[in-house]
């Protein structure tokens, strides 16, 4: 059985008011549904900056022991204030069942800021089997680079259609590196970016409101089959 999702009691640090949090579940490479382990008897902290590092925390599977780094949970207070929900941090170095062979698998989680964008994106490359998937060190110009062994990626989560220059300056990294890329973006390409991401073999995908990513040329479509 994969893990249940649990609720706990939060107090806002800056106006006092509870709220009664459940944390979320996301989906193993094996399939199986694993949720950050809650503290009950911790504090709740704000958010008073952003540090990429800080924005993950490793969450052991039940089913297969697989660990993997997950969104840290968050709150949205009515005040204003954004809390760090407190999670068990040894839930994760707790051990669990020897890993068999599973059968990489994608699963979407809806849309609604960059950050899930930036966790339906890591979804599919883990589907892909890319298992270390971490901000890429390079900033792209625009959106947020990913990285992984063998592999450079840029999410663009604006409203804007990415465009030949987008695709043309991950292309120019993914080649510095030696390594393939791949391109999602919420506002879908240019005419200019699609048939300069042909040229030059760039995977495309667009993400729709579901967290799906969609394929839209012909090197997305090829590199989808193998995410099946």
């Amino acid at each position: 059985m994969g893990a249940m999702s649990e609720t706990i009691s939060v107090c806002c640090t800056s106006c006092g008011c509870r709220h009664r949090y459940t944390a979320p579940s996301y989906p193993c490479a094996c399939g199986a549904p694993v949720a950050p382990e809650l503290d009950p008897r911790g504090t709740a902290t704000a958010v008073t900056h952003r540090a990429w590092d800080e924005e993950w925390i490793g969450v052991r599977c039940a089913a297969c022991g697989t660990e993997s780094r997950w969104p840290r949970p968050e709150l949205g207070c009515s005040c204003g204030t954004v809390l760090c929900v407190p999670v068990d941090r040894t839930a994760a170095g707790r051990s669990g069942r020897t890993p068999g062979s599973r059968v990489p698998a994608h699963r979407a989680v809806p849309i609604r800021t960059a950050r899930d964008a930036v966790t339906a994106a890591v979804l599919y490359l883990r589907g892909l089997g890319h298992r270390d998937v971490r901000r890429a060190e390079q900033r792209p110009v625009s959106g947020i680079g990913l990285a992984a062994p063998g592999i450079v990626v840029q999410v663009d989560p604006t409203v804007d259609p990415a465009s030949a220059r987008d695709v043309e300056c991950l292309w120019l990294t993914a080649m510095a590196e030696s390594a393939d890329c791949l391109y999602f973006s919420l506002a879908g390409y240019t005419e200019e970016a699609r048939a300069r991401a042909d040229l030059l073999g760039v995977p495309l995908f667009v993400l729709d409101p579901t967290g799906v990513p969609r394929p839209v040329n012909a090197p997305a479509v090829t590199l989808d089959a193998a995410a099946g």
